[in-house]
């Protein structure tokens, strides 16, 4: 069995316009769900092997926060990726790491959650993440509907 944790960037600010989407940072609101978020992935027992970020200002920023001593790998594909980037990056991924972790974007994650799970998500909203279970033994073996959403978690559903 695979597990993988899709984790959406917190909260960004849009107050200056004269930076790039990719530079874009979390704004105050982005940094206090994340620290609230890390709360909740030491509670739920996470235990990821392995986190490939984004590397845009956003995503590296959400990634400083969560709780982490694992290796971390910045793959730019997942920056405005499409469902088969992400199907593809995750068929690459090495089988010894049973716990993966992807910290990026939408629409491409909320894509990636329903395509494997078949279990509907209308939108991730920033902060979210979805534990998924994948029945397969290695990574390249990941297919439509293979997965079981174990938890669909934002700060919002805690309030």
């Amino acid at each position: 069995m695979k597990i993988i944790y899709l984790i959406r960037h917190a909260k960004s600010a849009w107050n200056d316009s004269t930076i790039t989407d990719y530079e874009r940072v979390l704004n105050k609101r982005g940094l206090k769900d994340v620290s609230f978020m890390a709360k909740r992935l030491i509670e739920l027992n996470f235990n990821s092997g392995l986190i490939i970020c984004s590397p845009a200002k956003r995503t590296h920023q959400t990634l400083e926060l969560i709780p982490k001593n694992i290796p971390i790998l910045f793959d730019s594909s997942i920056y405005e990726a499409s469902l088969n980037d992400l199907t593809g990056l995750i068929q690459k991924l090495p089988n010894e790491h049973c716990e993966v972790s992807i910290i990026g974007h939408n629409p491409s994650l909320t894509y990636l959650s329903n395509y494997l799970t078949n279990d509907f998500i209308d939108n991730m909203p920033t902060c979210s993440i979805v534990k998924i279970e994948l029945e397969i033994d290695n990574w390249n073996e990941i297919v439509n509907g293979i997965g079981i959403k174990k938890y669909f978690i934002y700060p919002k559903a805690f309030n």
